[in-house]
């Protein structure tokens, strides 16, 4: 049932440093985003008056979106377009680079990150139009570049797959990447564009170790689910890769070669990596996230990632934002490509076709205000 729109305040609520209204959150705080004009500290006034507070509750603002394809041009990624559904993300992954995105709406990029999230209903109809559009020439179509597009919400919204019903009536290639095992909910769109070689997924896979995993990625799915979902896509004929990202230097870089032997053992076919990022606030937040989980490694950390940044905690510099720079980064990449090369990972396996690809009837797409056909 679609919930009623939020008001975006442009000021972040305070946030009481109580575990208990976090829990099953990722960030510590929710400090205000880089565009504010004014700032909120919390202090603790010694009454423990935060305790009355209520947990942090996920909350559904619903958006008109004007577009459904977002376009880029970078070096560093394999695609040039992409769909977003939602902005934040509830899985609350500490170390998701998208989360300076949630300083554009004033909202923080901390806890509001993950709790007060917006859903794009009219996403579909847009891509209907967009597809429509003469000009339009297809390339493999990225989703969940941004935030999960199988994010707990869309179990709720289900934007996802209406998206997934218009690229396949389309014929329209498509790449995915989550951690969520709801990607099987919709294993029979997906089963029929694979045997098309029209889709493929990739599933986010960081540490096998539960523990870990939920302080890091507190609502998304354990290690052992991921990987019995890549066993399933792998059983319905999906194409499959493991993305080993982030790598963090002294948290989960021993686990390069056990992540990777056992995802290829699941069924995963092609394998790739990120290095740890760290732009803008995630800064904060991520050493916020090692001083209470972390407290003995974390000098030890955020010195390694200096290294593999050129002395500084990120490098936006194109060609250095995925993989680093260093000898900690080389050693890294050298370790990751020996073990996808012995495990027969190292290949682009699955090419997405896009000579199959046939336009909407511009009719149904008229909401675009393109001129009808007259037969």
């Amino acid at each position: 049932m679609a919930q009623p729109a939020l008001r975006l305040s442009s000021f972040v609520e305070p946030v009481a440093n109580d575990e208990r209204r976090r829990r099953g959150r990722g960030a510590a705080s929710n400090a205000s985003g880089r565009f504010e004009p004014l700032e909120r500290v919390e202090e603790d006034d010694g009454w423990d008056s935060a305790g009355d507070l209520p947990p942090f509750r996920t909350e559904v603002a619903l958006e008109t979106a004007r577009t459904a394809i977002t376009r880029n041009n970078s070096p560093d990624i394999g695609f040039d377009r992409s769909i977003n559904a939602y902005r934040g993300c509830e899985h609350g992954c500490i170390y998701c680079f998208a989360r300076p995105s949630h300083a554009y709406l004033g909202l923080s990029p901390g806890l509001d990150f993950e709790t007060k999230l917006t859903a794009k209903p009219n996403v579909a109809e847009l891509l209907r139009r967009e597809l429509a559009a003469p000009s339009y020439k297809p390339r493999t179509m990225a989703l969940g570049t941004n935030t999960d597009p199988y994010q707990p919400i869309e179990k709720t919204y289900r934007l996802t797959r209406k998206i997934l019903e218009v690229l396949e009536e389309t014929r329209h290639p498509v790449g995915i990447v989550t951690k969520s095992a709801l990607v099987l909910r919709d294993l029979d769109i997906l089963s029929r564009m694979a045997a098309q070689g029209l889709a493929k997924v990739a599933i986010s896979l960081t540490t096998l170790d539960a523990t870990l995993a939920r302080q890091m990625e507190p609502r998304a799915a354990s290690p052992s689910r991921r990987l019995a979902t890549i066993a399933a896509l792998k059983e319905a004929g999906v194409p499959v890769a493991v993305l080993t990202a982030p790598i963090i230097p002294a948290l989960n870089d021993h686990e390069i070669d056990r992540l990777l032997e056992s995802a290829a053992a699941a069924g995963a076919e092609e394998a790739g990596y990120v290095l740890l990022r760290l732009p803008h606030e995630i800064k904060e937040l991520f050493s916020e996230w090692l001083l209470e989980r972390h407290p003995a490694k974390m000098r030890r950390i955020l010195s390694l990632v200096r290294e593999t940044r050129g002395g500084k905690l990120y490098d936006a510099e194109w060609g250095k934002r995925q993989k680093g720079e260093g000898v900690v980064a080389w050693t890294i990449g050298r370790r990751f490509e020996m073990a996808a090369r012995r495990l027969g990972l190292d290949r682009r396996h699955h090419k997405l076709r896009t000579d199959l690809f046939t336009p909407p009837e511009r009719e149904r797409a008229a909401g675009s205000g393109a001129q009808l056909s007259l037969f």
